[in-house]
């Protein structure tokens, strides 16, 4: 499974707010055997105060899910992550994921994200294959 979620670019994360509320976007991610590591870009944002980082500094149970679709369904697969996620603004947790983020990510290289970072530790995978 871990094979697989290195072949997929982007992810979707799953948080929950203060009360209660899921909230789920799109990240772009590091990952190692232990641990996913995302950041704050530089895309276009209002604020970097953002709803995911509130909802992991009040809820740091955290879900990420990986996916692959294609028409041919016998190829479709999907693997999700749970775990516990810490917001880094400095520090050796926050540069380890901006390294292995602009590792992965060529953008990454001449753009590095400003942060903040987050580690999310991975502590259970599940996941579904057609084939």
């Amino acid at each position: 499974m871990r094979r697989r979620i290195t072949t997929v670019n982007v992810a979707r994360l799953a948080t929950v707010s203060r009360d209660g509320r899921p909230h789920i976007v799109p990240i772009t991610f590091a990952a190692t055997e232990e641990a996913l590591y995302f950041a704050v870009d530089r895309k276009p944002k209002r604020t970097t105060d953002l709803q995911r980082l509130r909802n992991i500094e009040a809820n740091p149970a955290v879900s990420v899910l990986f996916d692959h679709y294609q028409d041919d369904w016998s190829k479709l697969w999907w693997v999700r992550i749970d775990g516990h996620a810490r917001v880094f603004r400095e520090g050796p947790e926050f540069n380890e994921g901006i390294a292995l983020l602009a590792e992965r990510y060529p953008q990454y290289r001449t753009a590095p994200p400003r942060g903040p970072a987050v580690k999310m530790t991975i502590e259970r995978m599940s996941g579904w294959s057609a084939s």
